[in-house]
């Protein structure tokens, strides 16, 4: 049986690691690259690197930045922020990426999935999701949380996978820093209408939560935190060991 992957993520903004709740509030938290070292060394399965006002500020990905990041991890390492073009796509690969995450690029150009599939694989291309209920749908957004793009995100996600992307990464932007447990009711509608890996994020706040998703989502594959790892709060390697302790399958140092 594959093991469920344990995934830190970065939010960088101009250059350093950043954290807020529910999309704001954000605050600064530590250097990128001894952050990312730092998880290299913990059992960590991935990392993801987002450039979090890339896509807001109209601006290209920090290239320096990654480049220094890649060179610590020898991990997967999956990178977004400021994907518009496949330019962009050869550029972030070339610094270091293995696998590249597109949102707000793809919503602007959604021929920007197949396009990336084509050209570097499916395994290559990560459609990012960030969602949040709205008049009782799930509603996607853009531009870092900023901006209700109006879209049905069930009906998004079922397109982007349909055009190629080969992993899902979901956002929650209502459980996103609020340490209440992942979005199981969002999780559960999205693992029904994609057939590709799905990346649990937002809501992260003890290991029993872990535990609780991968249970209840069985088919989530991974899920993804950033602020109890960053603070120290939950231990990747005790995260990890607890996981295989309660029955679900992990890879372990």
């Amino acid at each position: 049986m594959i093991g469920k992957r344990i995934i830190p993520c970065l939010d960088v903004r101009d250059g350093r690691v950043v954290k807020g709740t529910n999309f704001e509030g954000v605050r600064d938290v530590a250097d990128p690259v001894a952050m990312a070292r730092c998880y290299n060394e913990s059992c960590a399965d991935e990392l993801v690197f987002y450039d979090i006002t890339a896509s807001s500020d109209g601006r290209a990905l920090f290239a320096d930045v990654l480049s220094a990041v890649a060179s610590e991890v020898f991990i997967p390492l999956t990178v977004g922020g400021g994907v518009r073009t496949l330019e962009d796509f050869d550029r972030v690969l070339k610094a270091g990426a293995d696998k590249v995450s597109v949102n707000s690029g793809a919503i602007a150009d959604p021929s920007l999935i197949g396009r990336a599939a084509k050209r570097y694989g499916d395994q290559c291309v990560v459609l990012s999701m960030d969602v949040k209920r709205v008049d009782g749908t799930f509603r996607l957004f853009a531009n870092g949380g900023r901006v209700d793009t109006g879209i049905d995100a069930l009906a998004w996600a079922r397109a982007g996978v349909e055009a190629g992307a080969g992993e899902a990464v979901l956002n929650s932007i209502d459980a996103d820093g609020v340490r209440g447990g992942f979005d199981l009711e969002m999780l559960k509608a999205f693992s029904e209408v994609v057939d590709v890996p799905i990346v649990a994020s937002g809501g992260a706040g003890k290991k029993e939560d872990f535990l609780e998703l991968f249970r209840k989502v069985p088919s989530v594959d991974a899920g993804l935190a950033a602020s109890i790892f960053h603070f120290g709060e939950v231990d990747i390697v005790d995260l990890k060991r607890f996981l295989h302790d309660g029955g679900i399958p992990m890879r372990l140092i």
